[in-house]
């Protein structure tokens, strides 16, 4: 410091080393994400869909580097040579919004009353009190937040008594440093100031039960709506409460008439919860990757290929119909010969066993500890197997070389 404060006095024409300002954690995180997906290409904004699937395979560091990083999939997957079948068609996208327009007309007295019937009947029916739609037009996703944030605090503490309809909130979610908009169907604000989230689904309820997978995807979507309501209710005094109940309206058997169905989103609100807050710790991915990594589609295929595969993925058949790069991680997968391959169930029975590899040397006795329950079952399997092959061979009636060889040739 002395030699920097004499130099300074004496005059010198050099000008002193100016120290740049630090970056903080988030500065520098958000640098880094940027710099993963081109520092020239626009980061693909998330939204609840893609927070679900995350929470759906949190184990995979692939989806979360690449989510977390704005980077578009379905082109990486395209650059890769997978294109991705992943997404709705033109057909479904225009029967959903067809029936989502029918669900709101006349101010959205059908989705209160079915708010009213399925999820609130103490209350007044919407046909006998007051309903409040507020504007929520604004400019940019910022704007919109902030106007439905107002809109909610006016609907919690100013309308006592009265039902309020929020027709497509913009809501924000902190992840991995920086705000998620988060577009939910409705967000329906009871008498008595609680808020609900709706979700408008064009899969068909029959008897009053639809497609579990379908419901449950709706149900880990709603979730993420639901902790994102949360943060906007926590800056309100007193706190809204948020019910954890959302409404899941469909059409009514194969008509077009909507019903409803009240789905409790505890445990997908706590999953979505806990893969937020590991998302935050995203600098941890990062750091491990080499230098280099990029995953910008201008680049190519063989670079490209090799900064995607440079990051863990968790492929599971379930990712066929959650993300884009699904057909890349299943032809990668395959190649190693990954048990993850055969599905989540097949992996968690087979312990540390975690090629197909592994599991055939373990099976015909050459590796694995005996002691080790998934060895010792593997090892029953192939007795069991061979036994069965054995009697097969004798029942054919052929002759008994015959029969000895077809047997050898199964082991």
């Amino acid at each position: 410091m002395s030699e920097s404060h004499g130099s300074a006095s004496s005059g010198s024409e050099r000008e002193p080393s100016r120290t740049p300002p630090p970056r903080t954690r988030g500065t520098r995180l958000r640098h880094r994400l940027a710099e993963l997906r081109g520092l020239d290409v626009p980061a693909k904004a998330l939204d609840a869909r893609a927070l679900a699937a995350l929470a759906a395979n949190p184990g995979c560091r692939r989806r979360a580097v690449l989510d977390g990083a704005g980077v578009d999939k379905g082109s990486l997957a395209s650059a890769l040579g997978s294109p991705s079948a992943f997404g709705q068609s033109q057909f479904a996208l225009t029967r959903g919004n067809a029936f989502e327009a029918k669900v709101k007309a006349d101010g959205g007295a059908e989705l209160l009353r079915l708010a009213h019937e399925k999820l609130d009947r103490g209350a007044e029916p919407p046909a006998e009190a007051p309903v409040h739609v507020p504007d929520l037009s604004a400019a940019g996703p910022e704007g919109r937040t902030a106007r439905t944030a107002l809109a909610l605090r006016e609907a919690a503490t100013g309308t006592a008594g009265a039902w309020t309809l929020l027709d497509h909130p913009m809501l924000a979610l902190d992840v991995a440093g920086s705000p998620a908009f988060l577009e939910p169907d409705a967000v329906v604000v009871h008498p008595d100031g609680s808020w609900t989230v709706v979700e408008i689904k064009s899969f068909p309820l029959l008897d009053g039960s639809a497609d579990p997978a379908k419901v449950g995807a709706a149900a880990r979507q709603a979730a993420v709506y639901v902790l994102a309501l949360e943060q906007v209710a926590a800056r309100l005094d007193p706190a809204p409460r948020v019910r954890h109940r959302v409404l899941l309206v469909c059409p009514k058997d194969f008509s077009n008439l909507p019903t409803a169905s009240a789905v409790d989103v505890r445990k997908q609100r706590a999953v979505t919860g806990r893969q937020l807050a590991r998302l935050t710790r995203i600098e941890e991915i990062t750091d491990a990757l080499p230098e280099g990594v990029c995953f910008s589609p201008g680049l190519p295929a063989e670079e490209l290929t090799a900064s995607v595969d440079a990051v863990p993925a968790a492929y599971a058949p379930e990712c066929l119909s959650a993300c884009e790069l699904a057909f890349h991680c299943r032809a990668r997968s395959r190649q190693a010969g990954a048990v993850t391959s055969l599905g989540r169930p097949v992996r968690a029975e087979l312990g540390g066993l975690s090629t197909v590899e592994e599991v055939l040397a373990a099976a015909r006795g050459e590796t694995g500890d005996p002691d080790d329950p998934a060895v010792a079952a593997l090892r029953r399997a192939a007795r069991l197997r061979a036994e069965a092959l054995a009697t097969a061979g004798v029942r054919a009636g052929g002759p008994a070389g015959a029969g000895d060889g077809e047997v050898s040739a199964c082991r």
